[in-house]
């Protein structure tokens, strides 16, 4: 057991510090994004391995970040319907998704997607744009960021299958993934609450 929560803590600050690069990938978008159409427009001149890096990091966010947003029970539910569930029972939910759907179609993703990346490297693929970049490190986010998922996958398995089993936190409970503006937020709320109730 001990094996399994060493795994899931090392998953979960692997995709913590990816989740933070992801940021900063969203910010050099951003920056090159917005320096490109300041270029175009003033002088001109415009870069199509410039325009086409944007959509290298905009899938590297996207692809890199997915581990991230499932640590961060950022992903989309139906609340409507969860928040009327049991905590077991969004527990157990969360286990078979993740067994019956998610594992298997990330190992079908990256099986998929490993050969278009391997063909590309031996090829030395290019865009077919003038000046366009080399296609195999956008083609290797899909099964490195599948991979990752993947990772994220088994440490929310293993957390999910310790609180069914009594020996682990409910990591579904609204009070884990709060951040601490939220939580500030509403020790103040409460704290005027008691004042207001103390005046009357």
């Amino acid at each position: 057991m001990q094996l399994l929560l060493k795994f899931s803590r090392l998953t979960d600050s692997l995709s913590s510090r990816i989740g933070w690069l992801t940021m900063w990938l969203i910010l050099a978008t951003t920056l090159i994004s917005a320096g490109n159409a300041i270029v175009r427009k003033a002088f001109g001149v415009s870069s199509n391995g410039l325009l086409e890096i944007q959509w290298y990091l905009f899938a590297a966010v996207f692809m890199l970040g997915a581990g991230y947003g499932f640590l961060k029970n950022s992903h989309v539910r139906i609340d409507f319907v969860s928040s009327r569930l049991s905590p077991r029972a969004r527990n157990w939910i969360d286990v078979l998704g993740i067994v019956l759907v998610l594992l298997p179609f990330c190992y079908m993703c990256i099986t998929l997607s490993w050969p278009l990346v391997a063909q590309a490297w031996h090829s030395g693929e290019l865009s077919a744009n003038a000046g366009g970049l080399i296609r195999w490190p956008v083609y290797a986010l899909m099964p490195l960021g599948f991979a990752l998922l993947t990772l994220q996958s088994l440490s929310e398995l293993i957390k999910r299958v310790l609180f069914l089993t009594g020996q682990g936190p409910d990591s579904l409970s609204d009070a884990e993934h709060k951040s601490d503006e939220q939580k500030h937020l509403e020790e103040l709320e409460a704290q005027a609450e008691r004042q207001l109730a103390g005046e009357k």
